[in-house]
């Protein structure tokens, strides 16, 4: 499907590509295709959608119509859109040390303890946010389990093979919980 961009000025293409989210989402939902026409099929969309969200299911969008598909488009296309993946790097020289507070120490300690529920005798930290005395043992086990030089400072090297393992382990996990 074409990015929502490309229906800007294109009010029944837009209705139409709002009404087929809804439809991922929402049971018995008719998906129109977004071809901006305002035939047979999106007029039966938006009166379905009209009498599921108890509005007067005339088929013909008024005001209130479309501020209730725009508010419930919203959810459903958080819903139906695939996670768009975070980009958090580390400053160059940019270190966080035992003691210290920082807030992707919480991503870190996450990321620790799912390596811990896959590699025996490694230690899983608390979510504090703090490079605590349980984080930094588990650094260290990471970064020796890695060929690192075992510090237990977060820096650019450790985080990034980090960032590594922890894909190949969340996708480890996720394998096995659908089996």
């Amino acid at each position: 499907m074409k990015p929502e961009e490309s229906f800007v000025g294109q009010p029944i293409r837009s209705l139409q590509t709002m009404l087929r989210t809804i439809g991922q989402v929402e049971p018995n939902q008719p998906i129109p295709i977004p071809d901006g026409i305002y035939g047979r099929r999106t007029h039966e969309a938006v009166a379905a959608f009209q009498r599921r969200h108890g509005l007067n299911p005339t088929g013909v969008v008024d005001q209130n119509t479309w501020e209730q598909i725009v508010k419930a488009f919203e959810p459903a296309k958080i819903e139906t859109e695939k996670a768009q993946p975070i980009q958090i790097t580390l400053n160059p020289g940019q270190v966080i040390r035992p003691g210290e507070e920082h807030h992707i120490l919480y991503l870190v300690q996450t990321m620790l303890i799912t390596l811990a529920e896959l590699l025996t005798n490694f230690p899983a930290p608390e979510h504090t946010g703090i490079l605590d005395p349980d984080t930094e043992r588990a650094l260290i086990a990471f970064q020796l389990a890695s060929g690192l030089r075992p510090t237990g400072i977060l820096g650019k090297q450790t985080w990034k093979a980090l960032v590594l393992q922890y894909a190949l382990a969340a996708d480890e996990l996720s394998r096995r919980l659908e089996e």
